[in-house]
């Protein structure tokens, strides 16, 4: 029997090709958010150890924890709070053969730091939602205003998480939106992770940002570098990234 006979898929759930030279692959919904760009870059730009413990948090279906599975040995942990995209990510972490590797946890970040320790981890990742609960529609979707909105997750909360699970020197990488990058250096700043390098992308050269890259360090020395934005198109519309 193969991975892909036992893999037990729910009603409306794929199997997608995350295009990745070792074959990886995801289960998504239609009815749950799943992964997009941000997500990918992301996983590209985060600076990872080799080996050690990486936590992805906002983890939903773990498209980050798989990506990275690929540049490291490290142990990762993914941290989830809503149950059904916990169970996608795990049975996609099976579907991929990673469960030595990564491992799936239905956890609220604002109590995991109590349960996993102070400064266990050298690295995280994290894809938050990026609109206060003040702003915009929520979707009628409860999946969706999870992902969309800081109903679970506000900015003070995730920076205090990743001060407490990250050791002295170890590294937070997070993508967010450009408009909210002022409360994003004056928060992580307040909780000692001192921003080190921020990349802008853009969807072709002549639009404005629409996704910023950025990587704080805990307990680091301030010194910052702005990276060469990112062009998700050319002058032609084709997609090079």
């Amino acid at each position: 029997m193969t991975e892909d006979q036992r893999i037990v898929l729910a009603v409306g759930e794929r199997i997608d090709d995350l295009l990745t030279d070792t074959g990886l692959r995801i289960i998504q919904s239609r009815e749950v958010f799943s992964f997009s760009l941000d997500a990918v870059l992301l996983s590209r730009f985060a600076n990872i150890p080799k080996t050690g413990r990486i936590v992805d948090l906002c983890s939903g279906n773990g498209v980050i924890p798989i990506l990275l599975s690929s540049r490291t040995k490290a142990q990762i942990d993914a941290v989830e709070i809503q149950p059904r995209l916990a169970d996608m990510a795990r049975r996609s972490v099976a579907l991929n053969g990673l469960q030595d590797q990564i491992r799936v946890l239905e956890q609220d970040l604002r109590a995991y730091p109590k349960i996993a320790g102070n400064g266990v981890y050298d690295a995280i990742t994290v894809n938050p939602p990026y609109m206060p609960v003040t702003a915009g529609d929520h979707n009628e979707n409860e999946h969706y205003a999870i992902a969309r909105h800081e109903i679970h997750c506000t900015l003070e909360d995730l920076a205090a998480a990743c001060c407490r699970l990250l050791r002295p020197g170890g590294k937070l990488s997070m993508v967010h939106r450009p408009s909210r990058l002022l409360d994003i250096v004056e928060t992580l700043r307040r909780h000692r992770l001192e921003p080190k390098r921020i990349q802008f992308v853009h969807p072709h050269a002549k639009a404005e940002a629409n996704m910023v890259l950025i990587e704080a360090t805990r307990d680091g020395k301030p010194d910052i570098r702005l990276l060469p934005p990112i062009m998700v198109y050319n002058d032609e519309g084709v997609q090079i990234v």
